[in-house]
């Protein structure tokens, strides 16, 4: 099929190289407008643009897709076909009805669970034990669409985001060219979403990744998972910020959420419900990541420490 591809992160770089590598004709790439990165604040082409310059085609990064411009510009590609992954922008309707295959796009979630910008944290973050990938049609709406396809995939027990990210967009990819090849066969039946049954899944911001300590090892041990890489889970030690990366629930505690202490060579700190989390990977603020039983080499734990 004529495809143009709307992506922007590095989700959606696996769908593209995959509908190229199976012969279908890209038309153009669509992707956010580059941003300034790191701590130079250095302007970088988006992930999915530079795979598309890379593969030598034409690449559109509008502020806004609600111009009478950008819906003749879409016109004039003459896609067969508009496939959508992580782009971060709403189509509209001027847009939604141009090709005649629709828009597919291509969610990190087993909808209508997870509508919105962060399934895979939000997944990771709730403890839950299963996720998937949905091919659905866009519409209007966040993540309302009709269902074409869906895989679902366990998650691991220590898997983080990050790996759950990573798997997410190859296995999106994999169920993306299955479903183009039956959809340009004409041979799904889109199924329409049951909204009884839809959850959200909103923007992840830094503020949510305060550790409160009252919640029980088994959850904070998700909410470490579900924010690793980014932001990262952390808790206030002596005042300064203290990065968690790497936690596990660590059995019962009779001391009060937040106690800190050591315990043959392991850093605990107690939650509620009596329960005990194991820090295994810290990081100071101000110093490099590390084991937490190497920081305690230097840095013994006084009586009555806490987290906040």
């Amino acid at each position: 099929m004529r495809l143009v591809f709307m992506g922007t992160p590095d989700f959606a770089v696996p769908c593209l190289e995959a509908i190229l590598a199976a012969g279908h004709e890209v038309a153009a790439v669509y992707s956010q407008p580059d941003k300034p990165v790191g701590r130079k604040q250095e302007i970088r082409p988006t992930p999915v643009k530079a795979c598309a310059l890379a593969h030598g085609l034409p690449v559109y990064q509008p502020a806004t897709l609600r111009t009478d411009e950008e819906v003749a510009r879409l016109a004039g590609l003459r896609p067969d076909c508009v496939v959508v992954v992580a782009y971060g922008k709403l189509i509209p309707a001027a847009m939604l009805s141009l090709p005649p295959k629709g828009f597919l796009n291509v969610h990190a979630s087993l909808l209508p669970r997870y509508r919105g910008a962060a399934p895979i944290q939000w997944a990771v973050v709730n403890g839950d034990k299963t996720t998937g990938v949905t091919i659905m049609l866009l519409d209007e709406g966040m993540d309302t669409g009709a269902i074409l396809e869906q895989r679902e995939t366990p998650i691991g027990p220590e898997e983080t985001a990050g790996e759950l990210f990573d798997r997410l967009s190859r296995m999106g990819a994999e169920l993306l060219l299955s479903t183009l090849e039956k959809w340009a066969a004409d041979a799904l039946a889109p199924t329409p979403q049951d909204d009884a049954r839809a959850t959200l899944a909103p923007i992840i911001r830094k503020e949510m990744a305060a550790l409160d300590f009252s919640l029980p090892a088994g959850a904070l041990a998700c909410r470490v998972r579900g924010f690793s890489p980014w932001p990262v889970a952390y808790a206030l030690y002596e005042g300064r910020r203290m990065k968690i990366h790497r936690a596990r629930p660590a059995g019962q505690t009779g001391r009060a959420p937040g106690a800190l202490w050591q315990q043959d060579g392991a850093l605990l700190v107690a939650c509620g419900e009596g329960t005990a989390l194991e820090l295994l990977e810290i990081q100071p603020e101000g110093g490099r990541r590390l084991p937490a039983s190497d920081w305690l080499k230097g840095h013994p734990v006084p009586p009555g420490a806490t987290l906040e």
